[in-house]
């Protein structure tokens, strides 16, 4: 029978890109790991994302650190985790004078930034992407990419679980315990069978995305952030090869990105006051049909076959909106309570980074000087392959999920089933 562990080193509240790295950090220091999502692993904002691994080129101009990081990171996870990562390459496309007038801060910002790029002849453009606004006037080809975001966090989940830490979903962070000057403990609801848990902490790791300020409130602590929701529209076919921004500072509707057999547009920046219950107007779905159709004229005709929003815990900055809003992240290790971390801000594709400042902070509260390793680990692939081989009597169940399932769903099905097996897992070794 499986001792039940009372304690863990950190406890990590949410099981998004930021949480999910940070326990896989922390369990590759040796450092004892319990992460707590109250839904299912990657359900929150980041498995909403737009689908983009930012080559930086967006932010060059507007946001030059956060441009940097992205540019190290999506070649940091194009290595680690080649499996979810598809290189189409990225094009910024000017339409009319007022674009052609960025173009050249936007080229300056490139090369301050260090993002590869290069012009791209409008013939050969146009040759690759036929769907293109004809009367483009500048083409600039990036490293943008797509990510599969279910799949690269699913690798990461397994990773994590492979080092060590312990993954529970469908538990709810309900109260945190204070001792003092500290954080002693956590009370879980175990939305499985609606009791409440206890588990004592040394240090905690708040990583509740647009969910952080409720979290902290809870250990007496004010963070802020601009809940900003981003709305998706996702069309009944492909139009592009590439991913296509519009040559123009960050705005609605610029960006359509190639997904499976779809094309996306997005998106907005509308702050929210729940990030649980978004609201999608037909206004939103408009408008970035119209900024996307002047990008690729089809889109205008093209049948939306839905549309969707993940909703961006932005660091809040007095007097700016949220297009102007930085998009770098923050990790706050708290004075009160001493043991605890706050992340805010980010990007999907900075979250292993986020991850790798955040296991910093939560190190030196235990006093460890261990360095962060996921810079150069090698994330696992198939889940097919590593469901048989963990649970065997999954084997001829996730095998099947290729049959009847497309590639993509198939490998995302194969690795929910792993999770279910590591949150019970984890609750077996909790005691719960």
């Amino acid at each position: 029978m499986t001792e039940a562990i009372r304690q863990v080193d950190v406890a990590i509240i949410g099981g998004g890109i930021n949480g999910l790295f940070t326990a896989l950090d922390l369990s590759l220091r040796g450092i004892g790991v319990a992460l707590f999502e109250r839904g299912s692993v990657g359900s929150g904002a980041s498995d909403r994302m737009h689908g983009l691994l930012h080559s930086g080129a967006r932010y060059a101009v507007s946001d030059p650190k956060a441009a940097v990081e992205c540019a190290q990171e999506n070649e940091t996870l194009s290595r680690i985790a080649p499996q979810a990562v598809e290189d189409t390459g990225g094009l910024f496309v000017a339409i009319d004078r007022e674009d052609l007038e960025y173009a050249d801060p936007f080229l300056k910002g490139l090369e301050r930034a260090g993002i590869r790029h290069e012009e791209v002849d409008l013939a050969q453009a146009l040759k690759a992407e036929p769907f293109l606004n004809p009367n483009a006037k500048l083409v600039v080809g990036v490293p943008d990419k797509v990510v599969r975001a279910r799949e690269l966090m699913g690798s990461v989940a397994i990773a994590a679980h492979r080092e060590g830490a312990l993954i529970v979903q469908d538990a709810e962070v309900v109260g945190v315990d204070l001792s003092g000057a500290v954080v002693s403990g956590l009370t879980i609801k175990d939305r499985v069978d609606g009791g409440l848990k206890k588990v004592g902490v040394r240090a905690v790791v708040n990583a509740a995305g647009p969910w952080a300020p409720h979290v902290a409130a809870m250990a007496g602590v004010k963070v802020e952030v601009m809940a900003t929701m981003g709305v998706m529209v996702v069309y009944d076919r492909l139009f592009n090869h590439a991913v296509i921004n519009r040559l123009r500072p960050p705005s609605d509707g610029d960006i359509v990105l190639p997904y499976g057999g779809h094309s996306i547009a997005g998106t907005t920046a509308v702050l929210t006051d729940d990030p649980d219950q978004p609201e999608i107007s037909q206004d939103d779905v408009d408008l970035i049909n119209g900024e996307a159709s002047a990008l690729i004229p089809a889109i205008a005709k093209a049948r939306v076959l839905r549309s969707y929003a993940s909703v961006r815990p932005l660091i809040r900055m007095e007097g700016v909106d949220t297009r102007e809003a930085t998009r770098d992240f923050a990790v706050i290790r708290h004075e009160t309570p001493s043991n605890a971390v706050t992340v805010i801000g980010g990007k999907f594709t900075t979250g292993r980074l986020v991850g790798e400042r955040a296991a910093d902070a939560a190190a030196q509260v235990l006093g460890s000087n261990k360095g962060s390793r996921t810079k150069g680990y090698e994330l696992p692939g198939d889940p097919y392959e590593l469901a048989g081989e963990a649970y065997p009597y999954l084997r001829s169940s996730v095998s099947s999920l290729v049959d009847a399932l497309d590639t993509e769903y198939g490998r995302v099905a194969a690795y929910l089933a792993l999770l279910a097996e590591y949150s019970r897992e984890g609750r077996e070794r909790l005691g719960w």
